[in-house]
């Protein structure tokens, strides 16, 4: 009997425009190095799919296995994220164990009343996908192909098969289990329509039973929780960090490249994708502790964002869609440099330090007033035509601290393009930024530059210094219009130390009289975007009053400058408990938490799975010495 064959044509349409409505981005690549690594970086099975954590896809063919379930006549949901409760999406995802590159996955699915857990392995260049009912088993698990990206290719069945046929291989899609006639469904591709009744396999390649699948993917498994469990008493934090940034990373096709944007949900809402400045370093530093090739990925990546202006953007995302007016807090070169100690290769700090050096120019030469570093925003075209340009919520988007009540009433400047506040928080992260790049200069031999850049940490350091206000025993904001001083406190003020700007004494005066004052800072949880005692921090809205991982991690590099043994051991620890309280709960690892509660899900613009939560555990790596030069003579 002759074998019926239906075939779906995916066209490629190549579309090359130079205007901003592109999806692809300019970045100018000066390594081979990097071209390699983001080449090897691009293969393999892996959930390349921002839309779908439920979507197995092969690179660089981009050829594609969806899993959905419903019933018949019910509609079913294709894309599948990690969500906090109060978003109301359909589904609750719980992530669990996986590799970075893919070869083992692992989450668990709850979506109208069924529940499956889902496993992934990698055998060779197949991929292997069990699926294990758990409720709901008058459902059927649907399973369809697909060519993502307007790659060339071909998608079918034929027989018991889904097919993919591209220019240099087929690719064949089998399961365990007998299929379901399904005439009446909702699909419009070729699908596979299974029953949940029992414990089923999916497989690429040759005929595999379900023993098979089962004995490779518990292999596969259990290297990942032997790279886990060799972390020891921070094994489950190890898990909780290298979860969310193997989970988040991702395919962005018109670029060619991997990278790790904040959250799947967010990259939806932007169309693709969508890389914040600060964020990204701080996932690069992260993802440097257990994978190399990531880190330097996406510290290129937001690096190469840079500006014509010369600054590294706020966000960058596509279409060209990018903040023309702002940047955001510099701490790329310090990140960079970091990673840098770690793997000692010069072609990183090569690729990136013409990009950081017009960035560290950048600020003193738009947003300085009378000495004093100042956020604002430029009076340029904003690509999202957005009001919020030239404005004050503006400059407080390029703080990073999108409504912090430290800048409540400061004016903005139509003229200077800028707050009319010398914030404490960016002199300190800017004489960083010029210390770091003094590091790197060394390292790479230009002199000149690192003179340069040594003048410039002297000459801010000396203003820094007239901030610090001796009665309040902490450093103040001061406005720039009036001379008068801000007494509104967050854990920006305590940020000198990471300039290395104050005395030992001035550290210890921060941390006794502000850091463990409980009317302050200190609780049970920690530190709080602003200080208890101010009128906004009831308002637990974003920066008015919750917790943020990044705020925490700077202060902990800042104590590491100084002689504060038991101030840092309680940051460290207390962090760790933060992100461990809702990772055990639910796998969830918030934007930002209650600073009275320590929970994330009680308010809606706390995504439920933003990477620099993970922050809040990193540090606990570097305080057991971690981050020390890894061996790279295996590799």
């Amino acid at each position: 009997m002759k074998t019926a064959s239906r075939f779906l044509l995916i066209t490629f349409l190549l579309f090359v425009t130079s205007n901003i409505f592109s999806q692809s981005i300019s970045r100018n690549i000066k390594t081979k190095e990097y071209k390699e690594l983001q080449q090897k970086l691009c293969n393999g099975w892996n959930t390349w799919y921002n839309n779908s954590v439920l979507s197995h896809v092969l690179l660089p063919e981009g050829f594609s296995i969806n899993l959905s379930i419903t019933r018949f006549g019910e509609e079913y949901t294709k894309e599948f994220f990690k969500a906090s409760k109060v978003s109301n999406r359909p589904e609750e995802v719980v992530l669990g164990l996986r590799s970075d590159d893919g070869t083992y996955t692992s989450l668990n699915l709850k979506y109208k009343e069924a529940e499956i857990n889902v496993q992934s392995a990698v055998d060779g260049s197949d991929q292997l996908i069990l699926v294990t009912p758990i409720k709901g088993f008058d459902k059927m698990l649907v399973v369809e192909p697909g060519i993502l990206w307007n790659n060339n290719g071909l998608i079918g069945a034929e027989g018991n098969k889904l097919i993919g046929r591209f220019p240099f291989r087929t690719i064949e899609v089998g399961t365990t289990e007998p299929l379901t006639n399904t005439a009446y469904d909702l699909a419009t591709l070729p699908r596979f329509c299974i029953s949940m009744k029992k414990e089923l396999g999916i497989y690429t390649g040759k005929t595999r039973s379900l023993d098979e699948i089962k004995s490779i993917i518990a292999k596969n498994k259990i290297l990942q929780e032997n790279r886990i469990a060799s972390y020891g008493n921070l094994a489950e934090p190890f898990k909780a960090m290298q979860t969310i940034l193997a989970w988040n990373s991702i395919y962005d096709a018109p670029n060619h490249r991997i990278i790790t944007p904040v959250s799947r949900n967010w990259n939806k809402g932007w169309n693709g994708f969508v890389l914040f400045d600060w964020d990204t370093y701080f996932a690069s530093y992260m993802l440097s502790l257990f994978n190399k090739d990531l880190a330097y990925a996406n510290a290129i990546e937001i690096t190469k964002a840079i500006t014509f202006s010369g600054f590294i953007p706020n966000y960058s995302s596509p279409f060209g869609n990018t903040s023309w007016d702002r940047s955001q807090p510099p701490v790329g070169s310090t990140v960079i440099l970091e990673i840098y100690k770690r793997y000692k290769e010069k072609w990183l700090l090569k690729e990136v330090y013409d990009e950081l050096l017009s960035w560290n120019r950048w600020w003193p030469a738009h947003r300085d007033k009378g000495g004093y570093l100042a956020w604002g925003s430029d009076n340029v075209s904003d690509s999202l035509k957005t009001i919020d340009k030239n404005n004050l919520q503006a400059a407080k988007y390029e703080s990073g601290l999108d409504n912090s009540p430290m800048y409540d009433g400061v004016p903005f400047n139509n003229t200077t393009h800028m707050m009319e506040l010398a914030d404490v928080g960016l002199m300190s992260l800017y004489i960083m930024d010029c210390n770091s790049m003094v590091e790197i200069s060394d390292i790479l031999g230009r002199t000149r530059e690192s003179k340069e850049l040594r003048e410039r940490s002297v000459r801010y350091t000396k203003m820094l210094a007239t901030l610090w206000d001796n009665d309040k025993g902490i450093f103040l904001n001061k406005r720039l219009d009036t001379g008068a001083k801000s007494y509104r406190i967050s854990p920006t003020n305590f940020y000198p130390m990471l300039a290395k700007a104050c005395s030992q004494k001035q550290a210890e005066r921060m941390i006794k009289e502000h850091y463990y004052n409980a009317d302050e800072f200190y609780g049970t949880f920690i530190m709080p975007s602003i200080s208890r005692n101010d009128p906004a921090f009831k308002d637990n809205d974003y920066w008015r009053g919750r917790i943020w991982a990044p705020m925490n991690f700077l202060i902990y590099m800042g104590m590491c400058n100084y002689n504060l043994p038991e101030a840092k051991a309680d940051m460290v620890e207390k962090s760790k408990n933060l992100l461990m309280k809702s990772w055990k709960e639910n796998g969830a690892i918030y934007e930002n938490y209650n600073g009275t509660t320590g929970q994330g899900d009680d308010v809606k613009n706390a995504d439920g799975f933003y990477h620099w939560g993970a922050l809040l555990t990193f540090m606990s790596f570097i305080e057991k010495g971690y981050m020390k030069p890894a061996d790279t003579s295996k590799e």
